[in-house]
């Protein structure tokens, strides 16, 4: 009694996160691990979507504020924040969430395109929306998330506080 439409459809997973009442999914291959939030370290200069950088186990990574990137009011983090540790092309990224649901499987033929108007947020974000049982999930492209030259800024970044970091080392 098997449906065999079912068997053989394309299933995606997707990690679920909510920023500013919006549920949002990412594919769960790019998520490397969900962390608790940490002390931030600020860098001045700094996009105003970024909030600092931080150390995770010896690796320096960006930090960046989803609700700010997106275009959504600033709200102070609390138990439920989570930081989504994401790799994008050659660089690893945290994503500052207001909490994470889950992993969701979805079946490719529940995905459509991104719709020009569906939300607040550019479309260029976008990666599509999946129509599951009783709400919307809004998939976001983290490969267009950032413009090319915030993407080379995000990597100078990481590079400038590793070398600030191991020259602290060195001379201590």
């Amino acid at each position: 009694m098997r449906e065999p439409d079912s068997q053989t459809e394309d299933v995606r997973q997707f990690v679920s996160f909510i920023v500013a009442e919006e549920e949002f999914g990412v594919d769960i291959l790019t998520v490397q691990e969900i962390i608790r939030p940490v002390e931030i370290t600020r860098v001045p200069h700094a996009p105003d979507f970024v909030e600092g950088v931080i150390n995770l186990r010896g690796r320096i990574l960006p930090i960046i504020d989803l609700r700010t990137r997106l275009g959504f009011p600033e709200r102070d983090q609390d138990e439920d924040t989570r930081i989504l540790v994401v790799e994008l092309q050659d660089q690893t990224v945290g994503f500052v969430t207001d909490s994470v649901r889950e992993v969701l499987r979805v079946k490719e033929s529940t995905i459509e395109p991104a719709p020009d108007l569906a939300t607040n947020i550019d479309t260029h974000f976008l990666r599509g929306v999946a129509k599951l049982d009783e709400r919307l999930l809004i998939l976001l492209d983290l490969d267009g998330i950032f413009s090319e030259e915030e993407a080379e800024a995000l990597q100078g970044m990481e590079e400038d506080e590793a070398d600030a970091a191991a020259a602290q080392g060195v001379a201590a």
